[in-house]
């Protein structure tokens, strides 16, 4: 076990109504299995910290390190008032200097770190202060930041070097019944849809939630019927992998054991013909994966039907979000979503700092060649994603 704990190092401030100050202190962790033995104290904070996402839910955290953690490079850093956990980060060194980024690589559409609603201005401060992001060749890198993340407040406190880029596009709607979405779309596009929502109806498909115990039976259906609908487009290589499925289960099934996903199977004619995975917060819900089969395709109108349940979902359970997450393909763009790019944020030391330096120029040739990747060379953007992953 690798554990430093110090008192911190900001001024101590005097609480209102208090006789003596809080306590400060914050500890760094370091042993392969922190994620898992600050499980519940982790989830019990996440449940303080509006910002959080289903990605920082300890299942999920816990199940990406076990599957694409490697051994000894593991950073936990919390910060503890009067002994209780207020905020926490968990990153991953990469490279043998002194990088760090956080985890979930490309699998995540949010990275974040967790702050207590109820002192996030000055754990975000103590947590700035106690990232080990002090010399030279030291850097701390975060992709895909929500303009509105709790990490955002330890950006605004960071001393050192910091640097803001655009990062992917996500895109959302609001939570409502599908008869009140269809009024964003255009007169003759919402009949259309009208039509194809009645036909849904009218084929007799029967929407069935998972139960917990039987969630890696309806994952190994959905990416069975994932690989089908993709075959001839090309799936994503990493959805190939058994550490993906692997983490997919995992993950999955503590989520939907903690109300924070739902995983839907849906039959027609008594036959499985799709099955989708939808994450849950207080904030938004996020439809992460499905799986459909192609002959579905040629019958109904499957973004209406995934849809129509997704939102019955958020609705139901009083999210005020749908999520679709990244990506613009044609089938979201279609219900005219709005949008919200997310942030790539870089953290250097005080001082001189040529590792953030040199990264961030790297950012800047990576953001072109990305662009010319997604206009002109689709195929190959996906295998490096692969290599991202690994």
């Amino acid at each position: 076990m690798s554990t430093e704990t110090r008192r911190a190092g900001l001024p101590a401030r005097q609480t209102s109504g208090s006789a003596e100050p809080a306590v400060w202190t914050t500890e760094l962790r370091r042993e392969d299995d922190a994620l898992d033995t600050l499980a519940e104290e982790w989830d019990a904070l996440a449940a303080r910290c509006r910002t959080a996402t289903f990605f920082q839910a300890s299942a999920w955290q816990r199940s990406w390190w076990r599957h694409y953690g490697h051994p000894g490079a593991l950073l936990v850093v919390l910060v503890r008032r009067d002994g209780r956990l207020v905020g926490a980060g968990a990153f991953r060194r990469r490279g043998r200097l002194g990088g760090l980024t956080g985890l979930g690589a490309g699998l995540i559409d949010y990275t974040d770190v967790l702050l207590d609603d109820e002192c996030a201005d000055r754990a975000a401060a103590e947590l700035a202060a106690a990232l080990p992001v002090t010399r030279p060749w030291q850097f701390l890198e975060l992709r895909e930041v929500h303009p509105e993340a709790a990490v955002q407040k330890v950006y605004e406190h960071w001393r050192g070097s910091r640097r803001r880029f655009q990062d992917s596009l996500c895109q959302h709607l609001p939570a409502v019944p599908m008869d009140r979405l269809l009024k964003r779309l255009s007169g003759k596009s919402a009949q259309r849809s009208r039509v194809k929502l009645r036909k849904i109806a009218e084929a007799g498909v029967r929407v069935r939630p998972t139960p917990v115990e039987e969630v890696p039976e309806a994952l190994e259906g959905l990416l069975r019927l994932h690989f089908l609908q993709w075959q001839d487009r090309g799936v994503t290589p990493e959805h190939r992998t058994e550490r993906f499925a692997r983490h997919l289960n995992e993950s999955t099934a503590g989520l939907v054991a903690t109300g924070r996903a739902a995983v839907h199977q849906f039959h027609l004619d008594g036959q499985l013909v799709a099955v989708s995975l939808l994450l849950l917060c207080p904030a938004t819900s996020g439809l992460y994966l499905y799986g459909a089969h192609p002959v579905l395709r040629e019958r109904l109108d499957i973004a209406g039907l995934l849809f129509s349940a997704a939102q019955d979902e958020t609705v139901g359970a009083g999210i005020p979000v749908f999520g679709l997450l990244r990506g613009q393909e044609p089938y979201k763009q279609r219900w005219r979503p709005d949008q919200l790019r997310n942030q790539w944020l870089l953290l250097g030391p005080t001082g001189v700092a040529p590792a953030a330096a040199v990264r961030a120029g790297l950012v800047r040739g990576r953001q072109a060649a990305a662009h010319l990747l997604r206009t002109r060379f689709p195929r190959l953007k996906q295998a490096l994603l692969a290599r991202r992953l690994r």
